[in-house]
C-alpha cells in the first residue's frame, strides 16, 4: 500500500528521471489516488491510477523506480483510462521542475466512482466522502451530476442502486448519529 508521503516521494523521484531525460510529464491522477493524496480521505491506495504523457518515458521511468523500490511494476498505471471523458475537469495539484501533477476534479471523480460502482472495493466509502464534501443530499442530485459527465447508455443500472443504497445507508447513520447525540 502507498501512503500519501510514499506517493509524493515517488512523484520525486519520477521527476528526477525526467529532468536527467530532459523531458516534461504529466499526470492526472483518478481513483484512490486522490482519495488519498488530494482528500486526505484515505491512509493509503494500492496503486496510482491515472493518465500520463509522454507515456513510453513515463511507463518506463515508473518500471525503473519499482524495481529500484522494490514496488509492482503497475504501481503507476492507466487501466482507469476507460472512464474518462474528453471534458474531464481538473484541478491543478502540484508541479515539480519536469513534471506537472494534476487531478480531477471531485464532481468527475464522483461521477466516475458512481459508473464503476463496485462494492467489493473502496468505491463506497469514496462515494460517501465525495456526497459529503460536494453537499450532494440525494440521489437525484447524485445522478444530475454523473450525467453531466455520461450519457445515459454509459450508466449501468447498478450504479442507480448502488448509489441509491449509499444514500440510504449515509441517511440512517445520520439519523442514529443525531439520535445518539441527544440522548448524550
Amino acid at each position: 500500500m502507498l501512503s500519501k508521503d510514499d506517493i509524493l516521494d515517488l512523484f520525486e523521484a519520477l521527476n528526477d528521471k525526467l529532468r536527467i531525460q530532459g523531458a516534461m510529464g504529466d499526470i492526472g491522477l483518478c481513483g484512490g489516488a486522490v482519495m488519498c493524496v488530494v482528500f486526505n480521505a484515505r491512509e493509503s491506495t494500492r496503486d496510482v491510477d491515472a493518465i500520463f504523457a509522454p507515456t513510453k518515458i513515463m511507463r518506463q521511468a515508473a518500471r525503473e523506480i519499482a524495481l529500484e523500490r522494490d514496488l509492482p511494476e503497475d504501481w503507476l498505471n492507466d487501466a482507469a483510462k476507460g472512464f474518462f471523458v474528453s471534458s474531464s475537469p481538473q484541478v491543478p495539484f502540484r508541479e515539480w521542475s519536469n513534471l506537472r501533477v494534476w487531478a480531477l476534479a471531485p464532481e468527475f471523480m464522483l461521477a466516475m466512482k458512481c459508473v464503476a460502482a463496485r462494492y467489493d472495493t473502496t468505491d463506497a466509502d469514496d462515494v460517501r466522502f465525495l456526497v459529503r464534501y460536494l453537499q450532494l443530499k440525494t440521489p437525484e442530485q447524485v445522478f444530475e451530476l454523473v450525467s453531466k459527465y455520461y450519457p445515459n447508455e454509459r450508466i449501468p443500472a447498478t450504479s442507480q442502486f448502488f448509489v441509491e443504497e449509499l444514500m440510504q445507508t449515509s441517511q440512517d447513520a445520520d439519523a442514529d448519529q443525531r439520535i445518539e447525540t441527544t440522548d448524550s
